[in-house]
């Protein structure tokens, strides 16, 4: 039971602490809508969306208006639609038509971001897949709310580097194709190793062929309730560090576990996770870089920051484990840098560079997120910069992601501006020298060893 106490302290995090639930995901199966034709596939996926769906918005709004929580966005995921589409779909256009029909369901229900416009290709690429990462570019500026993910490796299977070479390619081509709006088509774009099948996040929640016909996930934020949870122990050690990070994101998680069992019970659709991260906002005091910052760097970037961040994300997954059966997605602290105004803070100082990112992401739970670089960046480098985060998360047995934006027509020093939740971001260079020869290799990077355990 949750006591008088507890219900004061939830409320002060949220007014005074920008705690929110960042997401209530709905995720839908859409394997039962296969069909050869294109246009009843449309007609079957517009129609189990539309009737899934149709009350996810009205119950997250009554939750907010009798719990007083924020819930930010109310958001659905799908069976990636390279799977559903591979029937029907002949060329790159036809799957541009599909993602017409799932914008088009995410405005008729009234949800923020659709996501699953995606391929699973850890291993191999088939002409389906194919397809739909060639269309992704026309899809994304088509589209308003059409979110796509492919994910490039794993553990078990390696990283598929023709796949990784291809996606160079493509996001580059996105870039281009929407240069008039600061390239903001890439925000909608993620590549993963290791993906996971229940993610509530955008832009990379998929539903998993593993998943039930329909589930509920719930993705919690908080980094400004731990950030004032650290400046009341400032000075202590770091045993007094850990158990504060610890009881402060069980409390979030709380949080997070009651908005998802309401809806759940409302919408008569099981609950699947909560995901736990901390995922920041451009708010003053709502920066994951800020709580780096609290436990004792000058800036997010400088010496110690990636043992600082190792610190927090194990704390934050020991106390959100506690507060939730079933946690899962990707867990942990999310690092964008357009998103979070500490890490653009960091950037403008010098202190963070996407080096130093990639450190990071080595102990947290994403990878390269919202990151603005030159436009004039070749594809093989952004390659090369997918390859090296995909390597971080197949060696490690986790998930990693990129995230990346080519900002046509602009260079170091100069900013893109996203609005709302994205934010802004600085511009930040890129390692001059080639990896064209690495990247035109064909075939895929194999596994390694300690993937073979079964």
């Amino acid at each position: 039971m949750i006591n008088m106490s507890e219900v004061i302290e939830t409320n002060e995090m949220i007014e005074k602490e920008n705690l929110d639930v960042r997401t209530i995901t709905l995720g839908i199966s859409l394997l039962d809508c296969i069909d050869s034709d294109l246009e009843t596939l449309k007609k079957n996926i517009f129609d189990k969306i539309t009737t899934t769906a149709k009350d996810l918005v009205k119950v997250g709004q009554d939750i907010e208006a009798e719990y007083g929580i924020p819930i930010v966005n109310k958001r659905i995921s799908v069976t990636p639609i390279a799977l559903v589409g591979g029937a029907a779909c002949k060329k790159p256009e036809d799957f541009v038509e599909l993602a017409k029909v799932l914008d088009e369901a995410a405005k008729t229900v009234g949800v923020n971001l659709i996501g699953g416009y995606s391929a699973l290709v850890s291993k191999g690429t088939t002409s389906a897949d194919e397809l739909l990462i060639r269309s992704i570019p026309m899809a994304l500026k088509n589209t308003e709310r059409v979110c796509s993910s492919v994910n490039l490796g794993s553990t078990k299977t390696g990283i598929n580097m023709d796949a990784v070479r291809l996606l160079g390619e493509i996001i580059k081509e996105t870039a281009e194709i929407d240069k008039e709006n600061d390239s903001m088509a890439c925000m909608k774009l993620v590549v993963f190793c290791n993906a996971p099948d229940d993610n509530p996040f955008m832009a990379g929640a998929f539903h998993g062929v593993t998943e039930a016909d329909a589930i509920i996930n719930v993705g919690v934020s908080g980094p400004g309730v731990v950030k004032t949870a650290l400046q009341k122990v400032r000075g202590e050690s770091f045993e007094v560090l850990c158990e504060t990070i610890k009881k402060t994101a069980f409390k979030v998680t709380r949080v997070g576990q009651l908005v998802a069992k309401e809806a759940s019970q409302r919408l008569s659709i099981p609950f699947g996770i909560v995901d736990l991260s901390l995922a920041p906002t451009p708010a003053i005091g709502d920066s994951v870089a800020d709580i780096l910052c609290e436990i004792g760097l000058e800036y997010a970037g400088a010496p110690g920051t990636t043992a600082a961040l190792a610190l927090l994300n194990d704390q934050v997954k020991k106390g959100g484990v506690m507060a939730s059966s079933y946690v899962g997605g990707l867990s942990g602290a999310f690092i964008p840098v357009s998103e979070d105004q500490g890490m653009i803070d960091a950037v403008k100082a010098g202190a963070l560079t996407i080096e130093k990112l990639e450190a990071m992401t080595c102990v947290c739970s994403v990878g390269l997120d919202m990151i603005a670089i030159p436009g004039d960046t070749s594809c093989a480098s952004i390659s090369g910069i997918i390859a090296d985060e995909m390597a971080i998360g197949m060696v490690n047995q986790k998930t990693t992601a990129v995230r990346i934006i080519p900002a046509i027509g602009k260079g170091v020093g100069e900013t893109v501006e996203f609005g709302g939740l994205f934010g802004y971001a600085p511009i930040m260079p890129v390692n001059k020298f080639s990896c064209e020869a690495f990247i035109s290799r064909k075939g895929r990077i194999p596994a390694p060893i300690h993937s073979f355990k079964n």
